[in-house]
């Protein structure tokens, strides 16, 4: 018994040696990848106006009859993601009043500035009814298919007078990097540790998010504004497109 207690103790650490030795292996020799949006010199401020970081995600000022202005950094955003994440951020509003939230967050060398989208939405009391894997045709440089995930959301507010009234929400999301798109995260975790393992290099994803509201039964419309919207802006931000990049699939996924 002594002597096989004391192999399975050397072969334990052993293998705690070598797990050792191969990260350090792959942390000296990594590299962070190219994004594949455009990073700017322009700041952006936290809600007391403050100047929160000098960089920020270009995102395009004017959109399909949409003018835009810029939402603040919020408090949470830069007290629990790592500090080398870059943020764009806007709001979008069209002249009968709809209006549309556009969120990015890239990750820098720590790679926990991204996490599962679902963790935000429920933390800020939505529901989430519906979840679908689905493409958003874009036209520009080449027509391909942006995988994305569209989600449809649910909560109630509460009125100036007391009342409790529900309130929709539509949410769209996808991921990019320096070469690769996906709209699914643990796609995105094998991609990321892959190319890590086999080339070194620690990709620099993007979480690209889209969200508005709208009123219980015009949730179908919403999401089709909200496309058309998305098949504008993209061309005009992001680098990487279907026709030279590897894209997951959504093959077979139901699509609206």
């Amino acid at each position: 018994m002594e002597k096989r207690s004391w192999i399975m103790l050397m072969t334990v650490t052993v293998a705690i040696g070598a797990t050792a030795y191969l990260l350090q292996d792959l942390q000296s020799r990594q590299r962070l990848g190219e994004p594949g949006l455009k990073v700017v010199p322009v700041a952006l401020k936290d809600p007391a106006g403050k100047e929160a970081s000098t960089n920020s995600v270009f995102t395009p000022d004017f959109v399909a009859g949409f003018t835009s202005e810029p939402e603040p950094l919020q408090r949470i955003l830069l007290d629990t993601l790592p500090k080398d994440t870059v943020y764009g951020l806007k709001r979008y509003k069209a002249a009968d009043g709809f209006w549309i939230s556009s969120t990015v967050v890239l990750m820098g060398a720590d790679r926990s500035s991204i996490h599962k989208p679902q963790f935000c939405l429920t933390g800020q009391g939505w529901n989430i009814d519906r979840t679908v894997a689905t493409t958003i045709p874009i036209p520009k440089p080449a027509p391909y298919d942006l995988p994305i995930m569209h989600l449809e959301l649910s909560k109630e507010i509460l009125t100036e007078d007391g009342r409790k009234m529900p309130v929709k929400g539509v949410y769209v999301y996808w991921f990019v990097s320096g070469s690769q798109l996906t709209a699914d995260h643990l796609e995105r975790q094998w991609w990321m540790a892959r190319d890590l393992l086999t080339t070194g290099v620690l990709q620099r994803w993007a979480y690209v998010t889209y969200f508005t509201a709208c009123h219980p039964g015009q949730e179908e419309a919403t999401f089709d504004r909200l496309k058309k919207f998305i098949a504008e802006a993209v061309p005009m931000f992001q680098q990487v497109h279907g026709n030279s990049t590897t894209v997951a699939s959504a093959a077979g996924l139901p699509s609206n």
